[in-house]
């Protein structure tokens, strides 16, 4: 595995150092930064292989940050971690674009597996890319969506869709797989890769967002399907599938 570059923006210097010398353990290579001007300026500008992102903090807050990276950086996996602790705040960051979100105080350890978790599909897809060649370039379509997973592109009719790493891991996940039923406990295993008891509304978010980016009418979805009492599928006929 090539090392991954990863920024950590958090205003708590202790915290912050800590976290540092866990990743650093595992092999990273941390940047660190204690406040939102600056770090918005790393986020946009320069290169990281993910982003540890803390909610409040002086200068920008942390969704400014994220609403940016998601603009220009919109592949670029994010961790949140906060203080706050309502359902709205965590429905608030993963609809704008978190890939994951932890809450003070936490495990290092448990940080650590989330950001690994995230990153083993994005390293997954690299090997494959490698081993397989640069000639060889999976592609998955269904109706007008067509996924070309070495790229990890995603277009619908032809057009670039702008998603995040783990909207496009969750829709790689339907696309290579159409018509099968996910539960949202299989979804958190599958695409994020550890248990997440309790986080079944992470689901819930990236499908919406997920539908907003697919579908005419995210209210009467062709893509993805709500099968009720179980969970989601993908359409293998979306020109043809009831909305529900």
């Amino acid at each position: 595995m090539a090392q991954r570059r990863i920024l950590v923006i958090e205003d708590e210097i202790e915290l912050a150092q800590l976290v540092r010398l866990h990743l650093e353990d595992w092999g990273a290579d941390v940047t660190l930064c204690h406040d939102g001007d600056q770090g918005y300026e790393l986020a946009i500008q320069d290169h990281y292989d993910f982003v540890v992102l803390d909610w409040m903090l002086p200068g920008k807050d942390g969704l400014t940050i994220l609403q940016a990276i998601r603009r220009h950086k919109p592949a670029t996996p994010v961790l949140m971690l906060t203080a706050k602790t309502s359902e709205i705040d965590r429905v608030l960051g993963l609809e704008i674009g978190a890939d994951d979100y932890l809450t003070k105080p936490f495990s290092p350890r448990e940080m650590v597996a989330r950001v690994k978790a995230i990153l083993r599909r994005i390293e997954a897809q690299e090997a494959l890319r490698a081993q397989a060649g640069a000639d060889a370039d999976p592609v998955y379509q269904v109706g007008g969506l067509t996924l070309v997973t070495s790229r990890r592109e995603a277009l619908l009719h032809g057009r670039l869709l702008q998603l995040t790493a783990k909207e496009f891991d969750l829709l790689a996940q339907f696309v290579g797989h159409p018509g099968r039923v996910y539960s949202r406990a299989e979804l958190l295993d599958l695409v994020w890769g550890y248990g997440h008891e309790g986080y079944e509304h992470t689901v819930n978010s990236h499908i919406n967002r997920l539908r907003a980016k697919l579908e005419d009418d995210p209210g009467a979805p062709r893509y993805i399907l709500t099968v009720w009492g179980v969970g989601y599928k993908l359409s293998p006929k979306p020109n043809e599938a009831k909305a529900s």
